[in-house]
């Protein structure tokens, strides 16, 4: 066996509580890797609702790599709550119509921070806030209810409100060694082979694994 298949959408039998998001996701502009999930004990095949402010106007992308860890109530902003900063006021008026529609901001008149981007291998405590156009880095852990409003490094753990680095999970020569050998994209075949490498911190075993072409 070489582990849950990416196609389906419970992978733990008679659990729904934990949904592969890939096969969930219907906006064309939430891009989401194989294997990464979601826990809800509610609505696990919802998580779209917790992607807010997602106009397709916008055209802002969500994008989530592979092998990510996904905890309730999780929310992301995007671009289209962002208010016109650069005036008097941030009031919308335009949006209510009746005469105000004539104070309608170009899109290019609003603040707009691109897409935002989670790396992989990324755990996202519960309730957590991920503000727009953050990047998360690969193997990063946000801790639980955490907002997040600035570019989280890869392998570092973050938390708070705002977010502040709380220490590196590994030091910095190991961390460029899982950026060189980005696990998440082996087979199942490998990873399964590898599972004992990957669940510890043996780095002789892991730069071995590295070598091994199958």
């Amino acid at each position: 066996m070489t582990g849950p298949k990416p196609i389906e959408m419970h992978p733990m039998k008679g659990f729904d509580q934990v949904c592969f998001l890939k096969n969930v996701i219907k906006n064309p502009n939430i891009i989401v890797g194989d294997y990464t999930y979601y826990d809800d004990p509610v609505d696990s095949e919802g998580f779209e609702r917790n992607v807010l402010y997602h106009y397709p106007f916008m055209n802002d992308k969500l994008i989530i790599g592979k092998f990510c860890a996904i905890a309730r109530d999780v929310k992301f902003i995007m671009n289209g709550a962002n208010h016109k900063i650069d005036a008097i006021t941030t009031y919308p008026f335009s949006i209510f119509g009746n005469g105000w529609e004539r104070v309608t901001p170009k899109i290019e008149d609003l603040p707009y921070k691109g897409d935002t981007e989670i790396g992989n291998d990324v755990w996202i405590g519960y309730d957590s806030l991920i503000m727009p156009g953050i990047t998360i880095g690969d193997g990063a852990i946000i801790a639980a209810r955490s907002v997040v409003v600035r570019d989280v490094a890869p392998y570092s753990i973050v938390g708070g409100n705002p977010a502040k680095e709380i220490r590196k999970r590994f030091d910095d020569g190991f961390i460029n060694l899982l950026q060189t050998v980005k696990w998440w994209d082996w087979s199942a075949e490998r990873i399964t082979k590898y599972l004992e490498v990957l669940t510890s911190n043996d780095e002789l075993a892991l730069r071995k694994a590295m070598e091994d072409n199958m």
